[in-house]
């Protein structure tokens, strides 16, 4: 691992992004249903990743030099996405939707394709509220060379046998 960011996010809309500096990130067409059950929604040089609370939740993004690891044995995690992010500048944005964008976090990386895989945890640990809950979401990054679809490692909605 190069580079690793822990941070807590407001994920207002129940969503937060990751995006390069100079992306519209604009993913309101991109929240279909299919990118809801999902928790992922995408549009050029931007990744909406979805939450099951709109409250501050734990993230945190993990730079590499290659391709980690996968995590599929851990039974904390409930979901997996794999997508490609794209990013002209280096400087990719964290970011709750309804952040201030100029004082957002700034994440540096190689520019060109980089390859994005997403764990969400705990999400069956929430508060009947939905204010509380020990739900996590850490992405992995990694640069790339290929142009790869999206891929849904492990969906939450399917039963594993």
């Amino acid at each position: 691992m190069v580079k690793e960011t822990k941070t807590a996010l407001f994920a207002d809309y129940f969503q937060f992004y990751i995006q390069d500096e100079n992306a519209a990130g604009d993913l309101s067409n991109s929240w279909t249903q299919e990118a809801v059950d999902r928790l992922l929604a995408l549009a050029p040089g931007t990744i909406g990743v979805g939450t099951v609370r709109n409250m501050h939740v734990p993230v945190i993004v993990k730079i590499f030099d290659s391709e980690p690891e996968m995590i599929v044995d851990n039974e904390h995690i409930a979901q997996i996405n794999e997508c490609n992010l794209d990013t002209n500048t280096g400087r990719l944005v964290l970011a709750g939707c309804t952040d201030y964008f100029p004082d957002a976090i700034r994440i540096e990386v190689t520019p060109g394709i980089h390859r994005a895989r997403i764990y969400y945890g705990n999400l069956d640990k929430i508060s009947e509220d939905g204010l509380d809950g020990e739900d996590f979401y850490e992405i992995h990054l990694w640069r790339t060379n290929k142009n790869e679809p999206l891929l849904i490692v492990k969906d939450r909605n399917r039963a594993t046998p």
